[in-house]
C-alpha cells in the first residue's frame, strides 16, 4: 500500500530541510546541543503549539507516546531536561529565520498581480507577570512585545520582531525595510518624522493618526465629493504643513482628513497620499483592525500566554514557534484547498495530528483499506468451519 504521511508530517512539508540546515549552520544553532538538533527542537515546539500543550511534562509525554511516527519526522524521543536546556541556550535567531523561510512560502503562493501592497503595522503585549523578574515594564505591563508588519492580502505577517515591553514602537518601525509602492497603515504610536520622510522618499505612502499635541497649519481645503463611507462619514479634507520653525518641519506634502464613525466618535487621519480620495483614506485606516483580529486569533488559538520556560530565550523561541505553526496552518489550508473555515480547521488538526489521512478531508473518516482482501466466492459455494 502507498505510504501516506501523517497530518503533522504534511504540515511540516513547507519547511525546506536543506535551507533550514543552512540557517542552523549560519546561526551555529547546534553549538551547545549536538544530540538534540535544531530540527528536533523546532518539531517539538511546533507540535506543542498544534497540540495546545503548555507544560514540558505534557509535551514530553505526548510526544514520546507517539514514538512510532518519529522516524518519518526525522526526529526522536524527548527528554525534559534536554528540552529545557535547549530552550535556554539555542539562539532564537534560528527560529526567527525559519519563520521568514515559511512566511516566504505564503508570499509566493499569494497572487500579487494587480493588487496594491498594503502593510498594517502594530504590536501586541505579551504579559509575563511576576514569575519573570527580568522582564521590563512599560508602565502598564511587565513582559514583552510582538511587533508585526501584516499583509492582509496574503494573510501573512511579513515582518516579525520580539522586544522588551519598554521598547518604543516607532523604534521598530524605523528598522523596517520600506517597499516601494506600498501603503503603510499604523496608529499614532509610530510617530517619527524622519521615518515618514523615508517612506515618502521611497515613493510609498502612509496613513496614520496625528498626536493630539501636533500643531498643523491648513494651506488648502480640498472638496469632499463623496462623504459617506462604509461605517464612517468624511467631515473635512485639508492639505496641511507642520507648524514648526525648527528642523522638525516635514519637507513633504500632507493631508489632514477628519472622519466621524457610526458611534459618533471623530478621529483625524494624516497621510502623504495626495491621489486617493478621502473615502479611500478612511477605508484604509478602518482596515487596520484586521491586524487586531490577527492578534486576537493568535492569542485564542496558539499557546502564547503560558510558556515552557521562564527565561527570555525560551519565551522568544516559543513565540517564533507559534508563528511558524500559524504559517504552516495557513499554507496547508491553501495548498490542500481546505473548504472548512480556518477556525474549524485549526480545531480539527490537534485531534488528528498523527493520523494518516488527507488534509483536504480532515473532517471525514479515512477510507477503508482498498488492498484488504475481500471474499469474492459465490454464496452457493460450500465452505468449512473448523472448531
Amino acid at each position: 500500500m502507498r505510504f501516506t504521511p501523517t497530518i503533522f508530517g504534511k504540515l511540516l512539508e513547507p519547511i525546506n530541510r536543506r535551507q533550514f540546515t543552512a540557517i542552523v549552520a549560519r546561526r551555529d544553532g547546534d553549538a551547545y546541543d549536538k544530540s538534540f538538533r535544531s530540527w528536533d527542537h523546532l518539531v517539538a515546539l511546533v507540535y506543542a503549539q498544534l497540540s495546545a500543550l503548555d507544560s514540558l511534562r505534557g509535551l514530553v509525554a505526548g510526544w514520546n507516546a507517539n514514538c512510532q511516527h518519529h522516524y518519518h519526522l526525522a526526529s526522536g524521543a524527548l527528554a525534559r531536561s534536554t528540552l529545557a536546556d535547549a530552550n535556554e541556550r539555542r539562539p532564537a535567531e534560528v527560529f526567527a529565520d525559519a519563520y521568514a523561510l515559511v512566511c516566504g512560502q505564503i508570499d509566493r503562493r499569494a497572487r500579487r498581480d494587480g493588487q496594491e501592497m498594503l502593510r498594517l503595522i502594530d504590536s501586541t503585549p505579551i504579559p509575563l507577570g511576576k514569575l519573570c523578574a527580568w522582564a521590563k515594564s512599560n508602565g502598564r505591563i511587565r513582559g514583552m512585545k510582538m511587533h508585526v508588519v501584516y499583509d492582509p492580502k496574503a494573510d501573512c505577517p511579513r515582518v516579525l520582531d520580539i522586544t522588551d515591553a519598554n521598547i518604543n514602537d516607532a523604534q521598530i518601525g524605523r528598522a523596517i525595510n520600506i517597499e516601494t509602492g506600498a501603503t503603510y497603515v499604523f496608529d499614532k504610536g509610530y510617530c517619527h518624522y524622519g521615518w515618514w520622510v523615508a517612506i515618502d522618499a521611497a515613493k510609498s505612502w502612509f496613513v496614520t493618526r496625528p498626536k493630539t499635541n501636533m500643531r498643523l497649519d491648513v494651506i488648502k481645503t480640498r472638496p469632499v465629493e463623496k462623504a459617506k463611507g462604509d461605517g464612517f462619514t468624511v467631515l473635512s479634507d485639508e492639505e496641511v504643513i507642520l507648524a514648526s520653525k525648527g528642523d522638525s518641519k516635514l519637507p513633504i506634502q500632507l493631508r489632514y482628513v477628519r472622519i466621524k464613525r457610526e458611534n459618533g466618535q471623530q478621529i483625524a487621519l494624516l497621510t502623504n497620499d495626495m491621489e486617493r480620495s478621502s473615502i479611500e483614506i478612511g477605508a484604509l485606516y478602518k482596515g487596520r483592525w484586521q491586524i487586531e483580529l490577527l492578534f486576537r486569533w493568535l492569542k485564542q488559538n496558539l499557546k502564547i500566554r503560558k510558556f515552557l520556560g521562564n527565561n527570555d530565550n525560551a519565551i522568544r523561541l516559543q513565540l517564533f514557534a507559534a508563528m511558524i505553526a500559524f504559517a504552516l496552518l495557513r499554507i496547508a489550508a491553501s495548498v490542500h484547498k481546505v473548504r472548512l473555515p480556518i477556525l474549524r480547521f485549526t480545531d480539527l488538526v490537534p485531534q488528528f495530528l498523527f493520523e494518516r489521512r488527507q488534509i483536504s478531508n480532515i473532517e471525514k473518516p479515512p477510507p477503508i483499506n482498498p488492498s484488504a482482501k475481500r471474499n469474492k466466492s459465490s454464496p452457493n459455494q460450500l465452505s468449512f468451519s473448523y472448531a
